[in-house]
């Protein structure tokens, strides 16, 4: 099977993109973004083409006859011991590094001890993350085992006299190692071999399509990257897009009818006016400031002592919100602490700082060329409730009634637009 990948490496996330040859959607795959960028690039394509085998499985099973009902139900049970399998093996990884973590240090043998016990009451809790009953707050491996290891290790500290910080510290040194190894990813025919071996009595169909699809080579004959980091990619000059081109582009594929985009991302937002084609026409760009973007509010989370995702939710419960002053990453601590000092409640500070966001995109939008029908809001803040209402309240109230487009697969939309730059360059060198 001959496929083409788009990677967009942003400054929090890298994401890839397989395409087939008929643009249809192939597999995702998203990880953290690392300083290692090399690496960090293999293991999102490593996700994508372990989703693309998930996804060729579906369609096996399709052509075995297996009814939309019962092939859902399988697949969700398969990926389900497919991640406890890939969670072991990393959690097996963070064994052999916390050993090589304290051997380093040479701490007291309290910790090694320690770190033993939280090793092993993470491997008995493994199989509860991924119950079919369970909600995850996050499918990152880091964020996973680092609330696991983080609340054994209250609980260690307290039974044994030893202090917090060190044994967190431990944990820190290395996850950074362990997130940073190619292999990260992992093996589908491994993991959905073991998985089945897990299942309870795995039906026949299934087992033979997965032995199927397993054999399937997948070839790549084409690749673009983009994002943040794109100059670090592994990636010949030629094959490297701006993130200005290569969202214009995703998101025209997406909603067709596009014609303005806004991106909010982790380190940048950008305004874009794209044609019918999906070429862009005009576009602004804030990349100078960390107000307006995503790591502004990850700063005003780990200032509130939130989760990331908790902010949005949060903030839409809001009845009043607050009008803040200051859009500056540098001063909005200052004015959250002295409004939380007031009495403010927490969700209408946030209300307020989430409309300060949107205010500043708004400015971008304005320059770039104002808001056109249809509208498409793309990146991770896409995901965010009170991002999402508040820019649907200031685009009616500058531009009127005009049609938002948001997609489930939003964070994906670089990644596909470079996809399908790939793709033509591939259409062209085969003519």
């Amino acid at each position: 099977m001959r496929y083409v990948v788009g990677v967009d490496l942003g400054s929090t996330t890298t994401k890839a993109l397989v395409l087939d040859e008929k643009r249809n959607v192939l597999g995702r795959g998203i990880t953290n973004s690392r300083s290692n960028y090399d690496t960090a690039c293999q293991i999102a394509l490593a996700e994508a083409l372990i989703s693309t085998r998930f996804s060729a499985l579906s369609s096996e099973l399709e052509k075995d006859g297996v009814g939309e009902t019962e092939r859902t139900r399988w697949m969700k049970t398969l990926e389900r011991f497919f991640r406890l399998q890939q969670f072991r093996d990393q959690l097996e990884s963070l064994r052999e590094e916390l050993a090589r973590v304290l051997a380093k240090f040479a701490l007291p043998g309290g910790y090694a001890g320690a770190v033993s016990r939280i090793l092993a009451k993470m491997e008995t809790e493994a199989p509860s993350l991924f119950d079919e009953r369970a909600s995850r707050k996050s499918d990152f491996f880091r964020d996973l085992a680092g609330s696991s290891y983080v609340r054994q290790a209250e609980e260690e500290s307290r039974a044994e006299g030893i202090s917090f910080g060190p044994l967190v510290g431990l944990y820190d040194k290395a996850i950074v190692e362990v997130e940073n190894r190619p292999s990260a990813a992992g093996d589908f025919g491994k993991y959905a071999a073991t998985a089945l071996e897990e299942m309870d009595g795995p039906a026949p169909e299934l087992v033979t399509a997965v032995e199927r699809v397993a054999r399937i080579e997948l070839t790549q004959v084409g690749s673009v990257g983009t994002g943040y980091g794109r100059a670090r990619l592994p990636f010949p000059e030629g094959q490297i897009r701006s993130e200005i081109l290569c969202h214009g582009l995703g998101a025209h594929a997406m909603f067709p009818r596009t014609r303005t985009v806004l991106d909010i991302g982790g380190q940048d937002t950008k305004a874009i006016q794209v044609d019918a084609d999906g070429i862009v026409t005009s576009f602004q760009m804030n990349d100078r400031c960390a107000a307006g973007c995503g790591r502004y509010l990850g700063y005003i989370a780990d200032e509130m002592n939130l989760g990331l995702h908790e902010l949005g939710p949060l903030a839409a419960s809001s009845a009043r919100p607050v009008r803040i002053n200051s859009t500056c990453t540098v001063f909005a601590g200052a004015e959250l602490r002295e409004r939380l000092s007031l009495g403010e409640a927490r969700e209408d500070i946030l209300a307020g700082l989430h409309r300060a966001i949107i205010l500043r995109a708004m400015s971008l939008l304005a320059r770039s060329g104002g808001v056109s029908d249809e509208f498409t809001f793309t990146g991770g803040v896409a995901k965010n409730p009170a991002a999402v209402g508040a820019l649907q309240k200031l685009v009616f109230e500058n531009y009127g009634k005009v049609e938002l487009n948001i997609s489930p697969d939003s964070i994906y939309t670089g990644a596909l637009g470079a996809a399908l730059f790939a793709l033509r360059g591939v259409k062209r060198f085969d003519a």
